[in-house]
This record gives structure tokens, sequence and C-alpha cells, in this order.
């Protein structure tokens, strides 16, 4: 049975586990480095949207990040980095800080959602192709790679290209 995670907001003292756990999860340090990028950019960072899955201790062990993006004209958010340590993989930590990250981001009143991630992975948390819906980006990836989610079932999800914040450089 998958242990229940604490998850919350970060707080200044969880970045530099925050660090480790990118560290940890990724063969670079360029998602570390670029959390750090997002954190400085006030046109990305939005309060209370990374968010992290704590053990007992309370120390971070995985993390999921929402920033602001556009699809078009229309205010988005891009989730990703997601991290979780290598030792705590496939305990439910991955799932519960990217579930707890899209229910802030509803109780925000945000409503829609892309992610650039493992196609088998985070259609178990409502994503969808987002080509479905018109929705694509100026670089090239695999189209299955590309998904997007509505927070609000009145609210449909937008057409256009994702402008992601510039620390991403795309």
């Amino acid at each position: 049975m998958p242990q229940p995670w604490i998850t919350r907001p970060e707080t200044p003292a969880d970045v530099p586990a925050i660090r480790e756990v990118l560290r940890a999860a990724f063969p670079t340090a360029l998602e570390a480095d670029l959390v750090d990028a997002l954190r400085a950019d006030p046109a990305a960072w939005i309060e209370g949207l990374s968010l992290v899955a704590a053990d007992g201790t309370g120390s971070p062990v995985a993390q999921a990040l929402l920033t602001r993006c556009h699809i078009g004209e229309s205010p988005a958010l891009c989730l990703g980095p997601c991290a979780v340590r290598p030792e705590r993989q496939r305990t439910g930590a991955g799932s519960a800080v990217v579930r707890a990250a899209l229910d802030a981001a509803r109780r925000r009143g945000e409503h829609h959602v892309v992610v650039l991630g493992h196609p088998a992975y985070y259609p178990r948390f409502g994503f969808g192709r987002a080509s479905a819906h018109g929705i694509g980006v100026a670089f090239d990836v695999p189209d299955e790679a590309l998904m997007a989610l509505s927070l609000d079932p009145a609210r449909p999800l937008p057409a256009g290209t994702v402008r992601y914040a510039a620390p991403f450089g795309v």
C-alpha cells in the first residue's frame, strides 16, 4: 500500500532540499537551475504553486511546479519540472504532489495546464493530447508528449501555441 504523503507548498527553508531532489532525480543540474531561474522570474512564479511531498520528518522527497505560461493569448499554467528522489520513486510521492499542485491551481481559480512529459504517466491526472485541442509548441516534440488539462469543465481548452516563461529558453 502506498505511503500517505504530506503535501504542502514549498517554504523558503525547503529550497535547498528541493534542489537536492531535482539533482538526484535528473542526470544534470539543468532542471534544478531552471527551478531557481523560475523562482526569480516574477512573470513566471506563482506563490503557492510549487508543492512538495514530504516524508515523516517534513523533508521534501518530491516536487511539482506550476508556473505561468500562455496558450495563444490565454493565461495557463505549465506543469514541470516534477521530480521524486530516486529511492522514493514508485511510492506514490510523485502522484500525491502532482494532485496537490493541480488542486492548489483549481483553488486559485486557474483554468488550464499544459505538460511536456511522459505520455503513460500524466493521463492518470486527466491530461490528454494537446494537439486534439489545437494546442502546439514552437519546437519539435513528440505529439503524444505535449498534453493539456482543463481544470474547469465549464472552460474548454483554448487553441494556440504555448508560450513558456523566459527561463525555459524556448
